[in-house]
């Protein structure tokens, strides 16, 4: 008899090649176009190999997720793919029938360890690179194109350059063509530390602006990311490639 509809899906017949981290991005690049993921559960143990739990914040993106992903050929196996018997943690917790288990003891916090802040930074720009991987995936899948190891190596690589590191030069495109050094100086002028407008020849759509420091062009970057220079022109901003 088929489990009920919940939050999470079971998936069997994985890969049992591929490594637990890559797994896992991997299943939340071709399953985040569904809805939210709270989490994805993969565990290598010899009991657990080629299997994972998905578990989305909507029960509906759950059903989408299984109708549309059954029998998909992931990594050159088709996925097997269920609702789970039982509720996650998480939304067992959502719907106050979670039951606590022993907690295992806490390990010594050690000096190495990433500040609070660090890995909030850490995580945002990782799920920042996630959604890039998803809505390529996404594309990629609308195509046709076979989701193995080599795809999901460009899709790394795409998200790896997608943003580049802050630093105190911004990169603008999707620029209309009437775009000039005027315009963009007066728009970006109103920011400390500007410095300058540079146009690229021949390129009206495109161009770079400098800052005194990754600071100053962060705080640009984000108040101006997505702006209309015109009703059709939505201007992208990101850090130059140094």
């Amino acid at each position: 008899m088929d489990n009920r509809p919940n939050h999470t899906i079971y998936i069997n017949n994985l890969n049992e090649k591929i490594k637990k981290e890559e797994l896992k991005k991997s299943l939340n690049a071709i399953f985040s176009q569904f809805g939210p993921i709270h989490d994805i559960i993969a565990l290598k143990t010899l009991k657990m190999r080629g299997q994972a739990f998905v578990i989305f914040k909507e029960i509906s993106s759950a059903t989408n997720a299984l109708r549309s992903m059954q029998g998909f050929p992931f990594y050159d196996k088709p996925m097997r793919i269920q609702y789970s018997k039982t509720d996650s943690d998480v939304i067992a917790k959502m719907k106050g029938s979670f039951v606590e288990r022993p907690k295992k003891p806490r390990r010594e916090a050690g000096s190495g360890e990433l500040s609070k802040k660090a890995k909030r930074k850490a995580a945002k720009e990782n799920m920042a690179k996630q959604q890039q991987m998803a809505a390529a995936a996404a594309s990629m899948m609308s195509q046709g194109i076979p989701f193995n190891q080599q795809t999901m190596q460009l899709l790394h690589a795409a998200a790896a350059v997608a943003e580049q590191p802050p630093n105190q030069i911004l990169f603008l495109t999707n620029l209309p063509d009437e775009t000039n050094e005027m315009m963009l100086s007066m728009l970006f002028n109103q920011f400390p530390g500007f410095k300058e407008v540079r146009l690229v020849p021949g390129r009206h759509d495109i161009a770079f602006v400098e800052f005194e420091n990754e600071i100053q062009s962060s705080a640009a970057k984000e108040a101006l990311q997505g702006f209309k220079i015109t009703p059709t022109n939505a201007m992208k901003i990101s850090f130059a490639k140094k």
